[in-house]
C-alpha cells in the first residue's frame, strides 16, 4: 500500500494533484524644492515556484522542443516587454493563454503545422502544454515593466495566464435541445520530482475531446474541456467552482452532464461512487501538503452544514456494463471512514455508514477525490438535476525497458499506445454516459 501511495497519489488511500525572480520595480527618489523624500523601497523579488524550478531541466526542455512549443514562452515574454500599461498586459496574458490552449487542442486533434514545426512527439501528448504554461508564468515574474506593477498585480497576471491556458474561461456550450452539453475536466502531470517525463492521460483526454461533437444513441453531444493544476492552494481558492458554476446555472446553455477525470490505478477505470470531504496530506506539484477537511471557498453556493460525503449521479451501471475499450471499468464503492462514535479509520467496501467522518472517498484523499467532491457538492448546492461524478483512468506507464527516469527516454511506442487507448476509452465512456444521461 505504501508503494502504491507513493507511485499513484491520485488514489493514495488504497491499492489500486511563482516563478523565476522578477526584476525589482523601478522607483526613484522624488525631490521637492525644500525637502528630500526617501526613495520608495523596491518590491520584493518573487521567487521561483517549485514547478518552475523544474522547467530548466533537460527533460522539460526536450519535451518543449520535440512538442513544438519551445517558442511559446519566449514569444510571450517579448510581447509582454512591448506593453506599456497594465490593461495591455492583462489583455495579453488572457489572449496568449487562450492561444496556447487552442494551440495544444489543435495539435492533439491533428490540426496545425506538420512535424517540421509541431515536433516529433505524438500529437496526443499533454506535456508540451504543461511546460509551456510554466514558461509563460515565469516570464510574467521575470518581466521588467515600463510602469509600476505591484506584487498583487503581477500575481493577477499570472492567474490570467493560468486560467486561460487551461481552457477554464472558454468552455463554450451550445444552446438548444438538439445537442447534449457535456463538460469534462483533466489534470496536469504530477509526481514530477520522481519522474519529470510523466504525462497525465486525463489531461490528454481533455485536449483530445475539447470542442468535439460525438454521436450517441440519444443524439449528438458537444464536449467542452478544461484542465486543473495539481495544487491544494488553487482548489482552496475556488478554481473548480469558478470554472464550473457558470455552466451549472439555469439557462439555455446549462450543462447536461459533467465528468471530472484523473489518473487512478493500474490497468482499470473506476467510476467513483462516493467522494469524501478530506485532504490526506500528500504533497502536490508545489511541494505543499494539506491534511484537513476540504475547505469550501467563500462566496460560492454550498450545502450547510458541509457534508462528509457526496455521491456520483453518473450512469455508472451503464458505463461499467458497456464494451468501451481494452480496460475493465469498475463501479468503485470503497471508502475509508471514521465510523460514528469511533476514533480510528476503517475501510468500507460498500460505501460510508451513517454519521461517519470521511477519510477517503472512492478516489482516495488527494486532489482527484477533491475535484469530485467539489463538483458534486456544487451540483447539490445549486440543485443541478443532471448526471455528474468522477472517472479514474488507468495509470499511464512507459514501455518495458523505459521505466527508469535516469536512463529512459521521454517517450516510447508502448507509452504512446497506452495513452491513445486510454483517451479513446474516455471518449467511449463519455458517449455511454451522455446516451444514458436523464435530465428534466
Amino acid at each position: 500500500m505504501d508503494t502504491f501511495r507513493l507511485m499513484h497519489p491520485s488514489h493514495p488511500s488504497r491499492l489500486g494533484g511563482i516563478s523565476l525572480a522578477a526584476a525589482l520595480l523601478a522607483t526613484a527618489a522624488a525631490v521637492v524644492p525644500t525637502t528630500a523624500v526617501a526613495a520608495e523601497a523596491p518590491a520584493p523579488r518573487p521567487s521561483l515556484t517549485t514547478e518552475e524550478q523544474r522547467l530548466s531541466g533537460p527533460v522539460p526542455q526536450e519535451i518543449l522542443r520535440r512538442g513544438g512549443f519551445a517558442d511559446a514562452a519566449p514569444d510571450f515574454a517579448a510581447a509582454l516587454g512591448r506593453t506599456r500599461t497594465l490593461p495591455q498586459a492583462q489583455r495579453l496574458a488572457t489572449d496568449e493563454g487562450r492561444r496556447l490552449w487552442r494551440r495544444a487542442v489543435d495539435r492533439a486533434q491533428g490540426r496545425g503545422p506538420g512535424p517540421e514545426r509541431a515536433g516529433d512527439l505524438s500529437r496526443d501528448d499533454d506535456r508540451p502544454l504543461y511546460w509551456a504554461r510554466l514558461g509563460m508564468t515565469r516570464a510574467v515574474q521575470e518581466w521588467k515593466p515600463a510602469f509600476r506593477l505591484s506584487g498583487a498585480q503581477r500575481t493577477e497576471l499570472t492567474g490570467r495566464v493560468e486560467r486561460s491556458s487551461r481552457g477554464q474561461d472558454t468552455l463554450d456550450l451550445p444552446a438548444g435541445t438538439q445537442v447534449k452539453r457535456v463538460v469534462i475536466t483533466g489534470f496536469d502531470p504530477f509526481q514530477l520530482d520522481a519522474d519529470p517525463r510523466r504525462s497525465n492521460p486525463s489531461g490528454a483526454a481533455a485536449l483530445a475531446l475539447d470542442g468535439t461533437t460525438v454521436d450517441t444513441p440519444a443524439g449528438p453531444a458537444r464536449i467542452e474541456a478544461a484542465v486543473f493544476p495539481v495544487r491544494w492552494a488553487d482548489f482552496a481558492d475556488g478554481t473548480v467552482e469558478r470554472t464550473l458554476l457558470p455552466h451549472f446555472r439555469p439557462g439555455p446553455r446549462r450543462v447536461d452532464l459533467f465528468t471530472t477525470i484523473s489518473q487512478g490505478r493500474p490497468g482499470r477505470f473506476d467510476v467513483e461512487r462516493t467522494n469524501g470531504a478530506w485532504r490526506g496530506g500528500y504533497p502536490d506539484n508545489a511541494g505543499v501538503s494539506r491534511t484537513e477537511t476540504v475547505p469550501v471557498p467563500p462566496g460560492v453556493p454550498t450545502v450547510r452544514p458541509q457534508p462528509q460525503w457526496t455521491s456520483t449521479s453518473l450512469p455508472y451501471a451503464a458505463m461499467t456494463a458497456a464494451a468501451t475499450g481494452p480496460f475493465p471499468v469498475h463501479d468503485n464503492t470503497e471508502v475509508t471512514e471514521i465510523p460514528a462514535g469511533a476514533t480510528e479509520p476503517a475501510d468500507r467496501p460498500d460505501g460510508p455508514t451513517p454519521g461517519s467522518t470521511a477519510r477517503a472517498g472512492g478516489g482516495g484523499d488527494y486532489l482527484s477525490n477533491e475535484i469530485a467532491y467539489r463538483a458534486t457538492l456544487l451540483r447539490d448546492a445549486v440543485r443541478l438535476p443532471v448526471p455528474g461524478g468522477h472517472l479514474h483512468t488507468p495509470v499511464l506507464e512507459f514501455g518495458r525497458g523505459n521505466a527508469d527516469p535516469a536512463t529512459g527516454t521521454v517517450t516510447d511506442p508502448e507509452f504512446v499506445r497506452n495513452r491513445l487507448a486510454i483517451v479513446a476509452q474516455v471518449r467511449s465512456l463519455t458517449v455511454v454516459a451522455a446516451a444514458n444521461a436523464r435530465t428534466p
